[in-house]
């Protein structure tokens, strides 16, 4: 196991217990779920041993659906639940984190561990860090200026993409949950989102530097364009590769190809060169990304049937300046607000 990584997670997961769930053991019980299928998992259980050395830890392939159920079930209001998972644990139609809020328990998620390379398990590690000042500030910085907009701009190169209406109510992803009924959520965390109240305002065209495939891979091909009217892909460069192509037929088959959720990330330890493969800790990344499909449960739209909706692809544009009526938010590196 590597040592300097252990310690650099046993320092960021401190963080997230200390600061973000506020998770007190002299307290409360503390349950870990992990399996052993990845390094990277061996690595981040570890650090919970060495952080919470009173919980319990149980190896998920080791033990029956029934066990970890029965486990869950023990533990009272504002217990703890850890999920380190090298992909992601189904126990058939049982919805584990919707069930853990449901009783009231604070909750840690590490999903699909396995797509992180080696190479990027310090990038991931890094993630994990918990700047409250920074997050909460510039978190509750853009969603005041987001949910006040009339007129959003994204320039990207040559092209720009305009929101002209108001945005919805924007939701935080910055670890802070003391205005929030559930406690915590999936790490690493670092974002604002909103999407627009009319979807058919917004318009224009913008560059795109990396996407989710169907595969949910991250795809870093060359810049190409992406037109939009009325909300709908209408249009894209000639260099446009064919896994977008593809995403677009996939979607085109069932739904519409829409622009929905307008993301703006804030976790500083991701970049264009150290890309983490999970694209649930990718579209943390600072910036701006767009999801494409009509799959948004957060917001409601008329029209889209939310249990119907099925795409949601993340795409993550290249943008040199983003402002909202006529005021910087973001230089195409870091956040003014």
């Amino acid at each position: 196991m590597n040592l300097e990584l252990l310690e650099k997670a046993v320092t960021n997961i401190g963080s997230i217990l200390d600061l973000s769930i506020n998770f007190d053991s002299s307290k409360h019980q503390a349950l870990v779920i992990y399996d052993k299928q990845n390094a990277l998992t061996d690595i981040l259980t570890e650090a919970y041993r060495q952080l919470l050395p009173e919980a319990k830890f149980v190896n998920f392939d080791e033990v029956s659906k029934e066990e970890i159920i029965a486990e869950f079930d023990q533990l009272s209001p504002k217990d703890l639940v850890v999920l380190v998972q090298s992909a992601s644990f189904r126990l058939d139609d049982f919805r584990i984190r919707i069930y853990l809020f449901q009783q009231k328990l604070k909750t840690i998620e590490h999903v699909h561990l396995y797509r992180n390379n080696p190479d990027v398990w310090d990038v991931y590690i890094d993630s994990l860090a918990y700047d409250q000042n920074y997050y909460r500030s510039h978190g509750l910085g853009l969603q005041k200026k987001l949910s006040n907009s009339s007129l959003l701009k994204i320039k990207s190169g040559d092209c720009e993409l305009v929101v002209n209406g108001h945005l919805e109510m924007p939701k935080l992803n910055i670890g802070d949950y003391s205005e929030m009924e559930n406690v915590g959520g999936t790490f690493p965390i670092g974002e604002v989102f909103t999407e627009a109240v009319d979807l058919e305002n917004m318009n224009g065209s913008f560059m795109v530097y990396s996407f989710a495939n169907q595969k949910f891979e991250i795809i870093t091909p060359e810049k190409f364009r992406v037109d939009i009217t009325k909300g709908i892909v209408t249009g894209w460069s000639d260099n446009a590769p064919k896994e977008f192509i593809s995403v677009l037929d996939a979607i085109k088959e069932l739904e519409r190809p829409i622009i929905r959720e307008i993301g703006f990330g804030l976790n500083r330890a991701i970049s264009k060169t150290r890309i983490i493969g999970d694209i649930t800790a990718f579209e943390r990344i600072v910036g701006v990304h767009l999801s494409l499909g009509e799959k948004h449960t957060v917001y409601k739209k008329a029209g889209i049937q939310a249990h119907k909706a099925r795409f949601h692809v993340d795409f993550f544009l290249q943008v040199d300046n983003v402002t909202v009526d006529g005021e910087t938010i973001f230089n195409g590196e870091t956040y003014s607000v």
